[in-house]
């Protein structure tokens, strides 16, 4: 119990971080008319392949205009 008090203060500024990253991908995702693949499958990916679901969103689901 001890290990995981000490843990607390490292592990909030990185959950912190992946729900911006979330949040920031859901955002980008709904203002976007068109993406590479459904936009219910990205939504999947960002919410269900923790942090490297943003990424993969940021990196191959953005259709530039």
């Amino acid at each position: 119990m001890e290990d995981l008090q000490r843990l607390i203060p490292l592990l909030i500024p990185i959950a912190l971080l992946q729900l911006g990253l979330i949040a920031v991908a859901l955002f980008d995702l709904a203002r976007r008319e068109k993406t590479k693949g459904p936009k219910w499958a990205w939504v999947l990916v960002i919410l269900l392949v923790s942090t490297i679901g943003p990424i993969l969103y940021f990196v191959l689901g953005r259709q530039e205009e």
